[in-house]
């Protein structure tokens, strides 16, 4: 079935009234897109994150009356002209398929690499695979700050070690640890996705009794490594609860801190771990070293 779009910019504080008005129309599904190059990288707690302005989409089913939509948006008081308002129309596609199509296998380091399902694996390609589908919660090794993380797990003896991958999204970092050889992974996220997405994915690369998924406040004291891929603030933030998850001279690897924020990372983490590492790609870092010896 073919879909009309129709899309308006407008500034942050016009969203509720226009998202509102385009679910009344009988928009199925409504979509939110940066209109500059003003990212959000690290709301405020329990912030929701919208960009200055942006480009609000609708989307209907096809045959629907533009006339009517027209008509009513251009009773907003923040839609000045008709003109402000765009439609196109969309051919009928299996989007999921689609993604998928475009998502290829992917390695990271010498030996690790992320196959998604409808592709198979060469029968004499010797390496740790790690069988991962676009989804729910993020991480699917295509982010920088997701593949430094993945780089330094393929260059690591895991053999019989305890780990916690702090921030777990797909779970994807938990499942790679798990497969190296970890005899434990404690898997911690506060988004109940991200849960359900791990666990998933560790049934599909069968490490379900080594990976173990909970809340921030699960009991993970006693690691031999630990991975944080989240954001520079929480790291800062977290530092003392992330080190007292740590043995000593246990390793942590931090990533998701842009280059400007490096400094601030290290000035936290320099005064307990030692043998600090920075590695950098496309304006990402990533942190490592080993926790010191109390």
């Amino acid at each position: 079935m073919p879909w009309l779009e129709v899309s308006i910019q407008i500034r942050d504080s016009q969203l509720e009234s226009l998202e509102d008005q385009l679910l009344e129309l009988g928009a199925l599904a409504v979509t939110l897109t940066d209109s500059g190059n003003q990212p959000v990288l690290e709301p405020a707690v329990n912030e929701t994150p919208l960009w200055p302005r942006m480009i609000v989409t609708g989307l209907f089913v096809a045959g629907t009356a533009r006339e009517a939509i027209t008509s009513t948006l251009s009773n907003l008081d923040f839609i000045q002209h008709a003109s402000d308002i765009s439609f196109a129309e969309l051919e009928d596609t299996d989007w999921e398929r689609s993604w998928m199509d475009r998502f290829k296998a992917m390695q990271f380091g010498q030996d690790l690499w992320i196959y998604p399902s409808n592709l198979p694996v060469p029968p004499n390609l010797n390496a740790t695979i790690i069988k991962l589908d676009p989804g729910l919660a993020f991480g699917t090794g295509t982010h920088p700050t997701t593949a430094l993380c993945l780089e330094w797990i393929d260059n690591q003896d895991f053999t019989g070690k305890t780990v916690v991958d702090y921030g777990c999204g797909s779970g994807i970092l938990a499942i790679a640890a798990a497969l190296k050889g970890a005899d434990k992974v404690y898997a911690i996220d506060n988004d109940p996705q991200a849960i359900l997405a791990t666990n998933e994915n560790a049934r599909r690369n069968k490490v379900t009794e080594r990976v173990v998924t909970g809340v921030p406040d699960m009991d993970t004291f006693g690691a031999d490594i630990l991975l944080a891929n989240i954001l520079a603030q929480p790291i800062i933030d977290l530092s003392s609860q992330l080190l007292g998850r740590l043995n000593s001279n246990g390793k942590i690897v931090l990533s998701g801190i842009l280059e400007e924020q490096q400094q601030a990372v290290l000035a936290e983490y320099q005064r307990h771990c030692k043998s600090l590492e920075l590695k950098v790609a496309s304006g990402w870092v990533r942190i490592s070293g080993q926790k010191n010896a109390n």
